[in-house]
């Protein structure tokens, strides 16, 4: 079965959706638990300021290659029978989801690792560019690319 990981518009790919592909996969009759991560707008910056919105950008084709092959990479693992990574991109408010993350294995000593190191893989490799609108303690508003605070 095709690796079903990728960039999406936001509004393109839902959890539903999601699930009922990992449910469709051929060998998810070995699977005793899925696991799920949902990553959402944060309303507080790493400085502490509020978070109005973000705004998410990726180089789509390499993001589409770097999620395809994390997946790839774990589906390989004993145990581990599907992996399946989303990013959303565009406007976010506060709250909304950003990414899905879905393993599912044999087990949760299967699942619950593949599961970290997708999330942790994801964030690390993904060409994924995230634009924080905020509004310090003075009540002025300004933006920044995260990876320029870095």
């Amino acid at each position: 079965m095709e690796v079903m990981a990728g960039v999406h518009e936001k509004g393109a790919a839902s959890l539903d959706d999601i699930i009922g592909s990992v449910r469709a996969n051929s060998e998810f009759w070995k699977a005793g638990a899925i696991g799920i991560f949902i990553g959402v707008v944060r309303g507080q910056s790493l400085k502490g300021e509020r978070v109005s919105k973000l705004e998410l950008e990726a180089y789509e084709e390499k993001a589409d290659e770097v999620l395809r092959g994390i997946c790839r990479d774990l589906k390989k693992r004993e145990g581990v029978v599907d992996v399946q990574i989303h990013h959303l991109i565009g406007e976010f408010d506060v709250g909304e989801d950003l990414v899905y993350v879905v393993v599912a294995g044999a087990h949760r000593n299967d699942l619950l690792p593949a599961l970290r190191e997708a999330i942790e893989r994801y964030k690390k490799e993904a060409p994924i560019f995230k634009k924080e609108y905020t509004i310090d303690g003075k009540g002025e508003a300004r933006s920044l690319w995260v990876s320029e605070e870095q």
